[in-house]
């Protein structure tokens, strides 16, 4: 991505921290990322243009996380318990992502529609923006496919790994809408992780 693009993301971003996104201005955000505001809008087009790429970018790098969760740990209970924690933490952190797992979108955020929309961007990135942005079902999909693979086990595993990995995707969504009261959301999944013996998960 160049520089002026992610310097322009990230001045979003950081309004985004400080004020509703109906008070975000563009030049504001121009101004932080030391760019003039045409080149802003020659990147991203509009205002709503720019929120669909911050979006954009904050679920691709949510889904960059997972994979790296899944890449750090050798034993498969770890590595489901890893992308659960790095949801659940990532929800805390980043209200976008925390929006995007949940379909839940505060006034203070800027809440694009995740249907694809006209795009004659020269940009690639903005025309990939402009596109279907993922919805809560996408990412239980997307984190769950992403973790059948990783745990690469045998063909006749795939049915009930698919099974276990999306189970472990909906439960550390359901402690980024309702926080564990004791423990954490490893402690959940390793509870319901037990009795998978059998398929070595």
């Amino acid at each position: 991505m160049p520089a002026a693009r992610e310097s322009l993301l990230d001045a979003a971003y950081t309004a985004l921290a400080r004020r509703p996104w109906t008070a975000v201005r563009m030049v504001d955000v121009a101004a932080v990322a030391g760019v003039s505001r045409q080149t802003l809008y020659n990147e991203f087009g509009s205002k709503e243009g720019l929120a669909r790429a911050l979006v954009r970018r904050e679920a691709d790098a949510y889904l960059a996380g997972i994979d790296r969760a899944l890449a750090a740990h050798t034993d498969a209970r770890d590595r489901l318990a890893a992308t659960a924690e790095w949801t659940t933490s990532t929800a805390r952190s980043n209200a976008l992502v925390r929006a995007m797992l949940t379909g839940s979108w505060s006034e203070r955020l800027p809440s694009p529609a995740l249907s694809p929309v006209p795009s004659s961007s020269a940009v690639p990135a903005q025309r990939r923006a402009d596109g279907p942005l993922p919805s809560p079902t996408d990412f239980v999909a997307l984190v769950r496919d992403r973790a059948v693979a990783a745990l690469a086990l045998t063909r006749a595993d795939t049915p009930e790994v698919t099974r276990v990995c999306e189970l472990v995707a909906r439960i550390a969504l359901s402690c980024v809408v309702a926080p564990p009261a004791r423990g954490g959301v490893t402690d959940l999944v390793r509870t319901a992780l037990a009795p998978s013996h059998r398929i070595g998960v």
